[in-house]
């Protein structure tokens, strides 16, 4: 598997104010540390950023980019995914990952049976969630990003394997509850 060279780590999401300001969402376990790095690009890596935080805002900061001094200009890099290079980036402990790395992973269960590939990671406020591109499923499964649905990654191969809760892939149907054998399951006395 090719570990990308360069992680998105944020987001121009508009023009704040008419000063050249602009609105930044932080994609950083701390927020702020988007600041902290030398050189933040584009995706294609050709066009470099300075980003300064001036003050928190909803949904993310209110920035300056070197250069940029004019709410036109600041309207014209709304969209700009924000990257940096690998090698500035810290460290991780065996058991974190850069969302980024898992894009596009192979996924099997536990089985041993390939499912699909990731597509995106994503947080909807109530945690992590995979989002599977299932083989044969025309819909995308979202999969809870936990050590229980998703017991072990494996970058250097390429892959996942996980254990996915019933409901989560078309194929795989939620069980039924037993049926009483007698009245007094039923609540009848």
């Amino acid at each position: 598997m090719t570990i990308p060279e360069r992680v998105c780590v944020g987001a121009v999401v508009g023009a704040f104010g008419i000063h050249g300001e602009i609105r930044v969402k932080s994609f950083c376990s701390d927020p702020e540390s988007i600041a902290e790095y030398d050189q933040l690009t584009d995706e294609t890596g050709k066009k470099v950023f300075k980003l300064k935080i001036i003050n928190p805002i909803k949904g993310g900061f209110s920035a300056r980019i070197s250069g940029v001094k004019y709410r036109d200009q600041a309207e014209e890099l709304k969209g700009i995914a924000l990257y940096v290079c690998r090698s500035e980036m810290p460290n991780l402990d065996d058991d974190e990952f850069y969302y980024s790395d898992l894009i596009n992973l192979e996924v099997f269960d536990t089985g041993g049976i390939k499912i699909g590939k990731v597509i995106s990671v994503n947080d909807h406020g109530a945690g992590d969630f995979l989002e599977i591109k299932a083989y044969g499923q025309k819909n995308l499964a979202l999969l809870p990003f936990t050590k229980k649905s998703v017991p072990t990654i494996d970058l250097k191969l390429g892959r996942i394997i996980i254990d996915p809760p019933h409901g989560v892939f078309e194929n795989n149907e939620p069980e039924e509850p037993p049926s009483p054998r007698n009245h007094l399951e039923l609540g009848d006395e």
